[in-house]
């Protein structure tokens, strides 16, 4: 042994950290009443999560989860509090993921091959359907920085 650290892009055989970042993509509902947040749904997992996507080679964190959200909802948005970074392993690969707290400021859902539908739900709906505790892990920090109304 050579007595260099072992780790992503160090010789780990695991490979290097998968970059991710997305939004939980929010709007207020008819009349700029409460708030909704956008789940999607991941046939290939069949699970309900934020939109999230891997990052594109020199792409900014930020700049991949606006693009995640249009490319998984149909949605604009307008990125706003930065929110808690997530890390977990998937596949023995160490995953870490951006996200932001992002206002949906139009658009339109498409159903496309990675995610099937989207769902606008009030928090505690919501809550009830994420699949990942990280994910409530999430949508609690978006709740603590959202804007009043």
């Amino acid at each position: 042994m050579n007595g260099a650290p072992h780790g992503p892009g160090n010789g780990d055989p695991r490979g290097p950290v998968i970059r991710a970042a997305g939004c939980v993509l929010w709007r207020r509902g008819p009349g700029g009443g409460s708030v909704e947040v956008c789940l999607v749904h991941r046939p290939k997992y069949g699970d309900f999560s934020f939109p999230k996507g891997k990052l594109k080679r020199h792409e900014e964190p930020l700049a991949a989860a606006v693009r995640e959200v249009l490319e998984e909802t149909g949605h604009h948005c307008a990125p706003g509090p930065r929110l808690p970074t997530s890390r977990y392993v998937v596949d023995g690969r160490p995953k870490v993921v951006d996200y932001w707290a992002a206002e949906a400021t139009g658009g339109a859902f498409t159903a496309n091959d990675e995610v099937d539908r989207i769902l606008w739900l009030a928090p505690d709906a919501a809550r009830a359907r994420l699949t990942q505790p990280r994910d409530v892990r999430q949508l609690t920090a978006f709740l603590d920085v959202l804007p009043a109304s």
